[in-house]
């Protein structure tokens, strides 16, 4: 869904969509002479305490990475992530993996044994926390 390239076009589109839906929800303020306006960005980010949609997927994703190397070997979903394909890709520049999306975001906060942290649940939950509370600060400024 994110990948390099487009990646910061498909981060603006989200969020200008989730930008969108809690105006929805939250609905309109009422000034002080009795007229009605939208929320500001400001105050929507206010009502949501810097959360944002894609803090919240890179989040799962991070959960989900954990999960995967939690599980057995012979398990499905561990033979489907180690699975590559026998053919040749098209020719090009490679799509960017799920994977390596998701390794990015361990780099930036320095984690060098992070298959060994993620046997963990504990200790990859802080890391989770602490990828997330980063990405909401890029993603705010």
């Amino acid at each position: 869904m994110f990948n390099e390239c487009d990646g910061m076009f498909e981060y603006g589109k989200l969020m200008i969509f989730e930008g969108k839906i809690m105006r929805k929800i939250f609905g309109p303020t009422r000034t002080d002479d009795g007229y009605w306006r939208i929320k500001t960005n400001q105050e929507i980010n206010y009502i949501l305490k810097g959360q944002n949609i894609i803090g919240f997927i890179k989040k799962q994703r991070l959960n989900w990475l954990g999960y995967v190397e939690r599980v057995a070997e012979d398990n499905i979903v561990q033979k489907i992530e180690r699975w590559r394909p026998m053919s040749k890709g098209p020719i090009g520049r490679p799509k960017t993996r799920w994977e390596d999306d998701v390794l990015e975001g361990i780099k930036s906060i320095n984690i060098r044994n992070w298959k060994k942290v993620a046997q963990n649940r504990d200790s990859w939950k802080k890391v989770v926390v602490a990828l997330y509370k980063e990405k909401n600060e890029k993603v705010e400024h």
